[in-house]
């Protein structure tokens, strides 16, 4: 857990070991979820434990793992908002496009409330985050900055993670447009940035700029 006025709690769901993150203030009740996967019931109980409210729902990309908690949020607190990228916004209602289908358990999601765009900023009372359009894992994934801790951190989805990159070999998946996501955007904001991503520990850009096998200094050509 960080030591900034925003405080995140990372929420790991089986069996694909995918991370729901929690944003809120130690003084107030409101919080964000980012990414509610398949064990929705372990973020309630967290919610009920340090009583907060979430007020959106933020989707990375429209993958199963990523929105399966989406409902349970959504029938819980009906006016929660619940936000993705426009061009993975109908992932949310296709089982197919989501790639639930092909595991035999085709979920849906409710619809998407508010469509966001590259340079977009969320603002919530819980924080501000920018948007940025970061395709290659998914064709509408995106990341969320926030620039109000030192040091900053990204919500970064299944982009970029510690020591590797997001699966490239879906239906609307490119290698290429996955590495210019990763060295064009997120290798561009400060090294201390920390990366906040859907699946294992937390890294920071310097570190995937030094060391990722697959993206940074030591990658091969």
């Amino acid at each position: 857990m960080s030591q900034n006025p925003i405080q995140w709690q990372a929420i790991e769901s089986l069996p694909f070991a995918e991370n729901c993150y929690v944003l809120y203030r130690c003084d107030g009740s409101d919080c964000v979820l980012v990414d509610p996967g398949t064990e929705p019931d372990k973020i309630l109980t967290f919610l009920e434990k340090h009583r907060l409210t979430p007020e959106a729902v933020l989707n990375t990309h429209g993958h199963a793992d990523h929105i399966a908690g989406n409902a349970v949020i959504k029938q819980r607190w009906p006016q929660t908002p619940l936000l993705i990228g426009r061009l993975d916004a109908p992932k949310l209602t296709d089982p197919q496009a989501n790639l639930s289908a092909p595991f035999g358990l085709p979920l849906i999601s409710p619809p998407a409330d508010r469509v966001l765009d590259h340079g977009e900023t969320v603002r919530l009372k819980t924080l501000e985050l920018e948007v940025f359009h970061t395709p290659g894992h998914s064709r509408g994934h995106v990341v969320f900055l926030c620039r109000e801790t030192d040091p900053w951190f990204v919500l970064g989805g299944d982009v970029l993670f510690a020591g590797g990159i997001g699966r490239f070999d879906f239906p609307d998946s490119n290698q290429q447009d996955l590495f210019r996501s990763i060295r064009e955007v997120m290798f561009t904001w400060p090294d201390e940035t920390l990366v906040l991503p859907g699946h294992g520990p937390p890294t920071t850009i310097g570190q995937e700029k030094r060391f990722n096998p697959f993206v940074g200094q030591t990658a091969q050509p």
